[in-house]
């Protein structure tokens, strides 16, 4: 669905978003990083005795965690370019 969007490459420009965009992303790619975030969360907790031993409890949450959580919540809607 993303492919589907033609846009004049002359007139593209950040605010352009193609409804398939938003519907592709709103009901396919965000409940996918949804899932994702809560997956990551969980084998976070389970790993989390491992990563404080080596002092990588940081890197772990951002891979796990943090990142999968900001493609769901904080990205906006439509945009794939911080994938």
């Amino acid at each position: 669905m993303i492919g589907l969007c033609s846009v004049n490459a002359g007139q593209a420009s950040r605010d352009d978003v193609c409804s398939a965009d938003i519907v592709s992303d709103v009901f396919v790619i965000r409940p996918v990083y949804f899932v994702g975030t809560v997956i990551g969360s969980t084998v976070f907790v389970a790993v989390l005795p491992w990563a404080a031993m080596t002092g990588s409890v940081k890197q772990s949450a951002d891979a796990l965690v943090v990142q999968p959580a900001k493609m769901t919540f904080v990205r906006p809607v439509g945009d794939f370019s911080r994938q």
